[in-house]
């Protein structure tokens, strides 16, 4: 049953997106097949990471070739969680994109794409090599090429080339990487690569190949200084592929980094743990400056997916166990409230008539449960108590100080107080004042009305259960954080029990 389930969430939303293809003439049949796919690896990753939580690591060598010399699915802790999350935010998003505007991203390939994307992104938290990690990057660029330019419209293509060609030039230093790794240690696999690491007799080479990793990987992420291409493109997508792009994709990056530099590269730490807190403080700043310098609802969300990835590198740029845990506390708390701050906008756009803040207004007078649910995740990523982000902040900034980071913890601390303020300039603009015209009456069906805010009531719920039950999800955090620092237990789980310890120089 392990092994079943540790291919189930890369084979469900394949035979997703393969059937809903063939159904495009039929688009009643298309959408019930997309929404059974989502329910299914749902439930399939929530099975997955029951089993991880019971049994610990899941590991599968695909075709019974032993590693390192075939495929290796390896599921951890971390790995279950990002999967869990993704079959959540899969099944949020493909509710919410049956309500407005269906029927013309049905008709323009959205379910076969949505599926492919969902199918990459399991794959690349999946796989236990470097270079397969590298195949599911390619999938998820070509899918998520396909959705950021769903409707062809001028500033579609516009931001989609931007967003293709940093993330080609991001794959092409991954390639390259990926090339000079296997020169110079002759494998491939993560955990072999933890093994014979620490031993290469050409450290700074080896060094040279974590930096190039580090530009594919912050690239994807949207680190400082590759992050151009995320406000310039996500801004123009539809709301269910904007609300899934900014749950997943940029935590594709910041997972590959955590992954690979605390099993391959861990023994470098005293090199890459300022660089990547350098990182850190740049991307919080100027992410949340740009927030604060937009006014429109679309531009502001996706500079604070910038900032917000800051938090996430600090675990790995200190690598104590407190902060990689809240780190992981900060990643799943973040992948629910920034989709869901999507929604919600998508939602005030279809109330509001816009998402330019100096067109709305009103919105607390004519929609007030729209105010309540744009409440709650804003203030959670703000960090306010006792919502889910402000335990996850609270945990990465007491890592920095017990680490006595006292410039990463300042940081932290006022990219929070920016965010709060932020949040509510979009309160203030689009709910608090009076509507600068006459309010658009929002045409929907009771169908679309469903559809739109039953994913934004279940996320909400998410978000408070993480804040008001946090216990939980904190021990679950720190797990994960010894799991990723348990090198040696990655290796004989992936290699086994037999394998060659690491090497003396290791830490």
């Amino acid at each position: 049953m392990r092994q079943v389930l540790l291919v189930a969430p890369i084979l469900i939303p394949l035979a997703g997106a393969s059937l809903t293809a063939l159904l495009w003439s039929r688009p009643a049949a298309q959408r019930a097949v997309g929404l059974a796919s989502a329910i299914a690896l749902f439930v399939a990753t929530l099975a997955l990471l029951a089993q991880v939580i019971a049994g610990g690591m899941v590991v599968g060598q695909m075709g019974n070739w032993p590693a390192p010399f075939g495929i290796t699915l390896v599921v951890d802790h971390l790995s279950a969680a990002m999967l869990a999350i993704t079959g959540l935010m899969g099944l949020a998003v493909a509710v919410y994109a049956m309500g407005p505007g269906a029927r013309e991203r049905d008709r323009a390939g959205f379910p076969p794409l949505f599926h492919a994307l969902l199918m990459g992104v399991a794959g690349a938290f999946s796989t236990g090599d470097l270079f397969n990690l590298y195949v599911w990057f390619e999938v998820m660029l070509i899918a998520s090429f396909g959705l950021l330019v769903l409707d062809r419209t001028r500033e579609q293509l516009d931001g989609g080339l931007r967003y293709v060609m940093l993330n080609l030039v991001g794959t092409t230093f991954f390639l390259l990487a990926v090339g000079l790794i296997y020169g110079l240690t002759g494998t491939l696999s993560l955990a072999d690569l933890a093994r014979v690491a620490p031993g290469v007799e050409n450290q700074g080479a080896l060094a040279a190949t974590a930096v190039l990793l580090l530009v594919s990987f912050g690239a994807k992420a949207a680190v400082f200084p590759l992050f151009n291409w995320l406000p310039a493109s996500y801004h123009t997508a539809s709301m269910p592929v904007a609300a899934i792009f900014a749950a997943l994709l940029t935590k594709v990056g910041v997972y590959a980094i955590i992954r690979v530099f605390t099993l391959v590269f861990a023994h470098d730490h005293a090199l890459f743990g300022p660089i990547l807190a350098g990182i850190a403080i740049a991307t919080m700043v100027v992410g949340v400056l740009g927030a604060a310098a937009h006014y429109d609802v679309r531009r502001i969300l996706s500079f604070h997916i910038i900032s917000q990835i800051g938090y996430m590198l600090i675990g790995v740029a200190l690598m104590t166990p407190l902060a990689i845990a809240g780190s992981v506390l900060y990643i799943v708390h973040h992948i629910v409230v920034k989709a869901n701050l999507f929604l919600v906008a998508g939602a005030m756009r279809q109330v509001g008539g816009s998402f330019a803040l100096a067109r709305m207004g009103g919105l607390w007078v004519s929609a007030p449960l729209l105010g309540i649910l744009f409440l709650i995740p804003a203030l959670s990523l703000a960090g306010i108590p006792p919502l889910s982000g402000f335990w996850g902040k609270f945990v990465v900034i007491r890592a920095g100080l017990e680490a006595e980071a006292w410039l990463l913890a300042f940081v932290a601390l006022a990219v929070g107080v920016l965010t709060l303020y932020s949040m509510i300039k979009i309160w203030n603009e689009a709910f608090w004042k009076a509507a600068p015209q006459a309010a658009p009456r929002a045409e929907w069906t009771r169908a679309e009305r469903i559809a739109t805010f039953a994913p934004i009531v279940a996320l909400c719920g998410v978000t408070l259960a993480i804040g008001l039950w946090t216990e939980p999800f904190a021990a679950f955090s720190l797990a994960a954080a010894d799991a990723l620092l348990d090198r040696e237990g990655y290796i004989a789980a992936v290699l086994g029990p037999n394998a060659v310890r690491l090497a003396e120089a290791a830490p």
